[in-house]
């Protein structure tokens, strides 16, 4: 790895599954168009549904089904790996689905996914979030890879589970879906993402949801791109749109060379 442009997506998701694929289709190319080698989508891209079991009914198998096969397609016309947000598969749990980070090749062919194993919960403030109800946990720790990089992953509420990236380790880049809510959003995102960048002397892509979706839900947006320093190199606040950034394997190797946290640990992740 010399320099690789990477983008994350932000939408703002709605009822319309199919008006999501459009905009997905439409902010991929774009970022293509910028130069983009990676691109990465956010959490739910696929629906921000009325009701937390509307995404029940669009639940795909593994390996077939339209979003997969608009993913295989973006990235083939694209021609960039495509980190594609998550997408909602059959379970072997009646009533819920897998929340499934799945990766693609230039060529289209899926090289990689992610089961999320962390589920939200959340309650206060008027909201309640607890994606347990309709949702399976994976129990797999991903260990990914793109054109010779080691890449760690997360979705969503991963981000607040140290452990889980250092049993990923050694990587050099975290890719992170996410949706957000714009009151935990508020208080902790930046924090986390540039702490999970510092501690494992890593890039940070995350890709969010940014605005008010049409089902009343607020998500917080600022998807970002965190060096291994912890600097935020791009940022989008609100609304749809995509971020860039240079992963630069000279920046990585002068942290990791100038303050060698990594080598200096003691404890192994359980």
């Amino acid at each position: 790895m010399d320099k690789i442009r990477v983008a994350a997506v932000q939408m703002v998701s709605g009822l319309s599954p199919q008006k999501n694929i459009e905009t997905m289709g439409r902010l991929v190319k774009t970022a293509a168009q910028r130069g983009a080698d990676w691109v990465l989508l956010p959490e739910y891209w696929v629906l921000m549904g009325a009701n937390d079991t509307d995404k029940l009914a669009l639940a795909e198998p593994l390996g077939g089904g339209r979003f997969q096969t608009a993913l295989s397609e973006t990235a083939k016309e694209c021609g960039v790996v495509l980190f594609g947000g998550t997408v909602l598969l059959q379970s072997r749990e009646v009533g819920k689905v897998m929340n499934t980070l799945l990766v693609y090749g230039r060529d289209g062919k899926r090289t990689g996914l992610y089961h999320k194993m962390h589920l939200f919960g959340f309650s206060g403030l008027g909201e309640r979030y607890a994606e347990a109800d309709t949702i399976r946990a994976g129990g797999d720790v991903p260990h990914l890879s793109a054109d010779g990089v080691s890449v760690a992953a997360g979705i969503c509420y991963d981000v607040r589970f140290p452990e889980f990236f250092r049993r990923q380790l050694p990587f050099d880049v975290l890719m992170l879906p996410a949706a957000f809510t714009h009151t935990t959003g508020k208080a902790h995102w930046e924090l986390l993402l540039r702490t999970r960048a510092v501690e494992n002397q890593c890039y940070v892509v995350a890709a969010a949801q940014g605005g008010l979706h049409e089902n009343g839900r607020r998500t917080f947006g600022h998807s970002m791109i965190v060096d291994p320093w912890g600097d935020v190199l791009d940022v989008l606040p609100e609304g749809e749109g995509i971020v860039t950034a240079d992963i630069d394997a000279g920046r990585l190797n002068s942290v990791r060379s100038r303050l060698p946290a990594l080598k200096h640990r003691v404890l192994d992740a359980v």
